[in-house]
């Protein structure tokens, strides 16, 4: 009886791909509509800060979704707002005696560079508010037409919840205990329930001052922030989406005044399934240690932090429970994905494998589908990863010479990767490397000098097992790769 060869392997099997679905709080079968594209709006930036970390946990989840969609075969239309517009905007703009656009502009660009320094794909589409108002305008026009929607006296236009009755469905709410919004004008006076929501509201000075006031039916002024997300999505993806995606703090009541207002309008479902991501929490002083204050991307960078290691840390904990940021974590994440560059580099050397390592990739690729389809398990789906690097590197080192056992390694580690991304950029990896040695060097010196012999001799054996060699001399030590 022959070894089995990859050719002769299994098919892997597609599994049933399964997401938690917020609107009825249950994981549920998720297909696209048609059975082809995934039609996904995600929440982006307000962009009159650079986003911070917690933001990009939020997006990097929605990466991993949208890598996860295409390894099952379908494609997808992602459409990721730019808030350009809004009250946080508008002071800004005013402080600093700009337009709103002269404003956001750079702040976009940071945001773009800080998304490709994270290595989060392209969505296909990056509307800005301020490109959309004509179909605001229209949007708060059906509302009004269909009686969920009214001028008050303050010339202002608000979304009448209680002519909605389906209002509190995704927060699950009761209505009665439901308090205004943030960013949603509070005069009770004006209003027919003081938790009705703005749609548009009437031009302030400042708005004018800033060029954020638009003329429309109801006279000069600007959109609610509820209604700009509602307006771009459903002119780019439909009225009805295949999935909407952010932070659970947008929940209530972003999210929630997003289904009454377009609901309303349509009387279509808005979106099918509803996915939120959990908080982002760090551990404070102890953060110190390595980042201090950092809490963006450019932080990141400036402490050597790289996008796979921040990938890395993001993935560790599943996208519905909070993660917490620390300085073991990033360290931890570090030693990672230079163990992830390292085996890449020895698999792309390598001339031979075995049997056994076909049957490790195969076994890595069905466990890995199977994380990702279980509601985007990204901790089993790195698990399996590190299972088969370990389990890879033990058949390389036995030097074998079947081609198309190496070939199937290789096509299994680029699957993987291809969604997870933690192999570092050949520069990443040397000045992540060059750190690690130097301290672990600094540890070997304190170790000599407190005659610590046996201690120095095993940071000596640990440099040897990633292929560093030392050199003792009257100068110093000095270090090569084998």
């Amino acid at each position: 009886m022959t070894n089995a060869t990859p050719s002769a392997l299994p098919e892997t099997r597609m599994p049933e791909f399964r997401l938690y679905n917020t609107l009825t709080r249950s994981v549920e079968p998720f297909v696209p509509t048609d059975g082809r594209t995934v039609r996904m709006y995600t929440c982006g930036p307000t962009v009159y800060n650079p986003a911070h970390l917690g933001n990009f946990r939020t997006f990097l989840f929605e990466d991993l979704f949208r890598r996860a969609i295409a390894l099952q075969g379908w494609t997808v239309q992602q459409v990721m707002n730019l808030t350009d517009v809004d009250d946080k905007i508008i002071k800004r703009a005013l402080e600093r005696g700009l337009t709103i656009q002269a404003l956001t502009d750079p702040v976009v660009e940071t945001f773009h560079a800080d998304r490709k320094y994270l290595r989060i794909q392209d969505a296909e589409s990056y509307p800005r508010a301020t490109e959309y108002i004509p179909q605001m305008i229209a949007l708060v026009e059906r509302l009004i037409a269909n009686g969920v929607a009214y001028q008050a006296d303050d010339q202002s236009v608000y979304f009448a919840i209680d002519r909605f009755p389906g209002y509190g469905k995704l927060s699950r709410l009761d209505r009665r205990e439901v308090k205004s919004g943030a960013r949603v004008a509070q005069d009770e006076y004006s209003k027919e329930n003081a938790q009705d929501f703005a749609l548009w509201k009437a031009a302030k000075e400042e708005d004018e001052r800033t060029g954020a006031a638009w003329d429309s039916p109801w006279g000069r002024g600007r959109p609610g922030w509820h209604l700009e997300c509602s307006a771009m999505a459903m002119e780019l993806l439909g009225e009805t989406l295949d999935v909407h995606c952010g932070g659970v703090d947008l929940v209530f009541p972003h999210h929630e005044d997003e289904i009454a207002q377009s609901e309303g309008a349509t009387g279509k479902e808005f979106s099918r399934f509803w996915c939120h991501g959990a908080f982002l929490l760090t551990e404070g002083q102890k953060m110190a240690k390595r980042l201090g204050n950092v809490s963006n991307v450019q932080g990141l960078r400036d402490e050597g932090v790289t996008g796979a290691a921040y990938r890395h840390v993001v993935f560790s904990t599943h996208y519905r429970k909070e993660l917490n940021l620390s300085a073991d974590a990033l360290e931890a994440s570090l030693t990672a994905v230079r163990r992830v560059g390292e085996f890449a580099a020895r698999l792309a050397s390598a001339t031979g494998g075995t049997p056994e390592l076909a049957q490790a990739a195969a076994e890595a690729e069905r466990e890995f589908r199977a994380a990702l389809a279980d509601d985007l398990n990204a901790p089993e789906a790195m698990a399996a990863l590190f299972v088969f690097i370990k389990r890879a590197n033990a058949e390389l080192d036995r030097h074998g010479d079947d081609a198309a056992a190496l070939e199937a390694a290789r096509r299994v580690f680029g699957i993987i990767d291809g969604v997870l991304d933690l192999v570092p950029e050949r520069g990443d990896t040397d000045a992540e490397l060059a750190a690690w040695v130097d301290e672990r060097l600094a540890a070997r010196k304190a170790a000599r000098a407190a005659r610590d012999f046996a201690g120095a001799d095993a940071i000596r054996d640990e440099l040897l097992a990633r292929g560093i060699e030392l050199k003792d001399t009257p100068q110093g030590t000095t270090w090569q790769r084998r």
